[in-house]
């Protein structure tokens, strides 16, 4: 790399807790924008007269504009000053979300949608500030704190956003989270410290930075290929779950999708854990954990067809199993990747975070294409063949790094015996368990 950092200028200590407690807030308010447009996806097509499937791709465009956000702005966290930066950003879906809960029909709705998807990245910026701003011994204290933010976002949203739909219309979500974001928005003008940032890059640098590193990083590709493939999955569900719960099988309200939502609570409390096990146990046996529960939960949530009380049990179990191994999963990820270089984390994470996006966005398209062919059970499948996909590039990377290990201690051994020396040096022979 020729950039020139300048690591003495990252402050750390600096944040209290009161204001990483308010940046939890953020990532929840920001992701929040994210989600809820899922759970009105019924009310917004019977308010504007369209299809149920033309009404889905709100929540599309809201996702791939969350990705383009990602790979655009998020790594001017590393060259921009955070306080306005994020301020900024808050602004601006403020606004977004305004001029959707004034649309006058679907396309302006799109266009809305899209900008709020691209300004509303505020929680991948906060994750690296956050980090670099703290005591080396609070990092993963203050992680775990961000990432229950972001979960209470997404589950608080879902609830919030189809009750809010069901009673006031599905303007009135857009309308509410528009009034929160420019709230706190102000908040942070006034409590955010100042910082300054640590790269010197051009902006077209920064960019192709990102692209580099997910060409010269295979940690940091297969951990791409896992969250894109598993947040496919997730989305595909969460998309298509309010069509199931509002159309002939259970004929529920928009309310039902946000109650299914808040079930889901219990992955705040597993998110701690998995971050534990990650450091006890490696990323990779929390990463095979993860994929297996995400498949386990194609089998269950396929129950959910039958509807009935057998379906709703299977429905609330199976998005919760979904939940766990999407999230969890992400946690070992984050930690696989955030390892290979602290001097690039905005830019490791918006390669990461991208990607991870481009796979739930297409998740979710694809999924409604799914379910209009082969209903609720499609939707399933589809779910499993994104697992094992996932399970499958995962195994042979483990299987890859056993036999790299073997043949470093055979090579080893050898050495030992004064026929050959191993003359590499200590940090390029991969520690035992780790792919390299």
């Amino acid at each position: 790399m020729t950039e020139r950092i300048s690591t003495e200028r990252i402050n750390t200590g600096r944040i209290s807790r009161g204001v990483i407690l308010l940046l939890a807030v953020t990532c929840g308010v920001a992701v929040g924008n994210v989600y809820f447009p899922a759970a009105i996806s019924p009310v917004l097509a019977e308010g504007l007269h369209i299809p149920p499937n033309s009404a889905a791709l709100v929540v599309t465009a809201t996702q791939f504009g969350y990705a383009a956000g990602i790979f655009l702005l998020v790594p001017l966290g590393d060259r921009l000053p955070h306080r306005p930066l994020i301020v900024t950003l808050l602004g601006v879906s403020g606004l977004g979300l305004i001029a959707a809960g004034l649309a006058p029909a679907l396309p302006p709705l799109l266009a809305a949608s899209a900008l709020i998807g691209i300004a509303t990245v505020v929680a991948p910026i906060i994750g690296p500030l956050a980090i670099s701003q703290v005591a080396e011994d609070r990092r993963g204290v203050v992680s775990g704190t961000l990432l229950s933010g972001s979960i209470g976002g997404i589950l608080l949203s879902r609830a919030l956003g189809g009750t809010l739909g069901e009673w006031l219309g599905w303007r009135a979500p857009y309308l509410l989270a528009a009034a929160v974001a420019l709230a706190v928005a102000v908040l942070l003008l006034r409590l955010l410290p100042d910082t300054t940032p640590p790269s010197v890059q051009r902006y077209p640098a920064l960019l192709a930075e990102s692209v580099r590193l997910l060409r010269t990083e295979p940690e940091l590709r297969r951990s791409c290929f896992y969250q894109a493939s598993i947040f496919g999955a997730f989305s595909a569900v969460w998309t298509c779950v309010a069509l199931l719960l509002t159309g002939t099988t259970y004929r529920f309200g928009a309310e039902a999708v946000g109650l299914l939502a808040l079930v889901n609570v219990g992955t705040m409390l597993c998110t701690p854990i998995a971050g534990r096990q990650v450091d006890r146990r490696g990323a990779d046996r929390v990463n095979l954990v993860c994929l297996l529960v995400v498949l386990g939960s194609a089998g269950v949530l396929a129950l959910g067809a039958l509807g009935g009380l057998v379906g709703l049990v299977a429905l609330v179990l199976g998005t919760l199993l979904l939940d766990i191994g999407m999230q969890s999963g992400m946690v070992a990820n984050q930690v696989r990747i955030f390892g290979l270089n602290r001097k690039v984390l905005s830019r490791l994470n918006t390669a990461y975070m991208t990607c991870a996006y481009l796979g739930g966005s297409l998740g979710s398209w694809v999924g409604v294409r799914v379910y209009a062919w082969r209903g609720w059970a499609g939707v399933c499948g589809l779910v499993a063949v994104l697992a094992a996909a996932a399970l499958g590039r995962h195994l042979l990377a483990v299987a890859g790094a056993s036999a790299r290990a073997v043949a470093v201690a055979g090579g080893a051994s050898v050495a030992d015996e004064g026929e050959v020396v191993d003359d590499r040096p200590v940090a390029d022979v991969p520690e035992a368990g780790v792919v390299r």
